[in-house]
């Protein structure tokens, strides 16, 4: 019976499919969703965003090549229906969607994927996190986020300032400082920081194996660390460029 189903067409074309490593299905399916890997390519191309992403695709397949030998034949079936329907909907964004949207829905469809083939024992949390810093969001957050983000830095700037004796003020995103104005750039907002913190706790907990549980704890903190030592980098241009200042009329 075996030997008649190993002869039928259809056997010898699942015998071929089940012979696929991990790393071809997963593959298979990343080029399935390739409308969003465009679109992401473009914006990369076209300026519109830092390549920033790049760092995390890079740490993405270092992970995937290290972890590669160890990756399960037998893919886990929940997972593997999770990463089915998240293809779907990722396709069915193509439509009904803004780009970034369906790309995160593309690169977590690709996540579950390859969950469902990963060793026990590997947090998937940080790998997932990997592969959504890898699309170009930073510009996005800097559009929505930003603006927010710089008032909120312009105003605890002042208040340091004013604290430390200094006549400030904030205007919008612009403080006055003794008489001289401090603009509050896009840089100074915290996206770009908050970024990178998210980066190097994804990279450690990946290659560490930090538990999922144990990240997800953190991932506030990690946040606000990241835009603390913005702030606190805002702060300290701030006061300096008070002192220059002050030292160029104390000379005049």
């Amino acid at each position: 019976m075996a030997t008649a189903i190993a002869l039928h067409p259809l056997g010898r074309w699942q015998a071929r499919c089940e012979a696929l490593s991990p790393l071809a299905w997963l593959g298979l399916q990343a080029a399935a969703l390739w409308p969003h890997w465009r679109w992401a390519g473009a914006r990369l191309a076209d300026g519109s965003d830092d390549p920033l992403g790049l760092a995390a695709l890079a740490a993405l397949g270092v992970w995937v090549w290290r972890h590669e030998p160890l990756l399960r034949g037998a893919p886990r079936q929940g997972w593997l229906y999770a990463a089915g329907v998240l293809t779907a909907l990722a396709t069915l964004a193509l439509f009904h969607l803004p780009p970034l949207l369906g790309a995160v829905l593309a690169v977590l469809a690709l996540a579950a994927g390859l969950r469902s083939v990963m060793p026990s024992g590997q947090p998937w949390l940080p790998v997932a996190g990997l592969a959504v810093l890898a699309l170009p969001v930073v510009s996005s957050l800097q559009f929505y986020a930003g603006y927010p983000l710089r008032l909120v830095t312009a105003e605890i700037s002042t208040w340091v300032l004013q604290l430390a004796g200094l006549a400030a003020e904030r205007s919008g995103t612009t403080m006055w400082v003794q008489g001289r104005q401090v603009i509050v750039d896009a840089p100074c907002s915290g996206v770009q920081m908050v970024w990178m913190a998210y980066f190097c706790a994804c990279v450690v907990a990946a290659f560490s194996g930090v538990r999922d549980r144990a990240m997800l704890a953190r991932l506030p903190a990690v946040g606000g660390a990241g835009a603390g030592r913005q702030r606190a980098a805002q702060q300290r241009a701030g006061r300096a460029r008070s002192a220059a200042g002050a030292g160029v009329r104390g000379a005049a």
